[in-house]
């Protein structure tokens, strides 16, 4: 069941449904394109039409963001659940160690995905990575490390780099990768897991006060970030609420 919101069709679907997919596709090897919306990508979508085609044109696309299940409810289409993506590839990683599958690693700065690489051939072992690269590479290098990643016998790809550009690398290069059982964008979730960045506390991510505590951890470089950015997605929920009534 997809629910339409900001015309993105989200799916409607829990966690646990969402490993269900992901492992029904690893084990009967398909292919399947996968991404996350929060209230700050919703509101990049508006103006950069490139992300937008990005995004909707995914397989699977769960939200990623208390302010999105949120909006969803108040707009009348409710979420079951934020599926967060770094919750998600934490258990796929796990998931891949348990049943013999291999995971790639594209992204973030090579001390931070040396100390991810490191952190889990230490947790499961060195049989769970098919192939890492860092997320530093010039737009002329894509399709050469698409064919790299293709080539590495990996069954789940995790994208670790800002958007929009995760997003549009997976969606270009999905033809190439579709030997690749699942592709997903992680964005910052390297950076979390090898301990460079501090994840909120679970009763924050709970009360969707995430944006705040990444404020506190570098207020400089977010305040005006998530200022300007929940500004506009409080903007977009409003300005549907009053299209929702003007319908009734």
């Amino acid at each position: 069941m997809k629910v339409k919101l900001f015309n993105i069709e989200i799916d409607a679907i829990s966690m646990r449904q969402t490993l269900d997919i992901v492992e029904d596709a690893v084990a009967n090897d398909k292919h399947i394109h996968h991404t996350v919306v929060n209230a700050g990508k919703i509101v990049l979508m508006q103006e950069d039409k490139e992300l937008e085609k990005s995004v909707n044109e995914a397989d699977l696309i769960n939200a990623d963001g208390q302010a999105v299940v949120w909006a969803s409810k108040i707009l009348g289409s409710p979420l079951p659940e934020r599926v967060s993506g770094i919750d998600l590839m934490e258990e796929l990683v796990k998931y891949s160690f348990e049943k013999g599958y291999k995971c790639y690693f594209l992204g973030a700065e090579e001390d931070v995905l040396s100390n991810l690489i490191t952190l889990y051939k230490q947790k499961y072992s060195d049989n769970v990575i098919a192939g890492y690269r860092n997320g530093y590479f010039k737009k002329s290098d894509e399709k050469r490390i698409a064919k790299d990643i293709s080539q590495s016998n990996a069954n789940i790809l995790f994208v670790a780099i800002t958007s929009p550009k995760k997003e549009i690398f997976l969606n270009t290069y999905k033809k190439e990768l579709k030997n690749i059982n699942f592709i997903m964008g992680v964005g910052g979730s390297f950076d979390v897991i090898a301990g460079k960045v501090n994840r909120a506390p679970k009763w924050m991510q709970d009360f969707g006060f995430e944006w705040l505590y990444r404020v506190i951890q570098e207020p400089r470089r977010m305040f005006m970030r998530y200022l300007v950015g929940n500004t506009k997605f409080i903007y977009l929920v409003l300005k549907e609420c009053f299209l929702l009534n003007r319908k009734i």
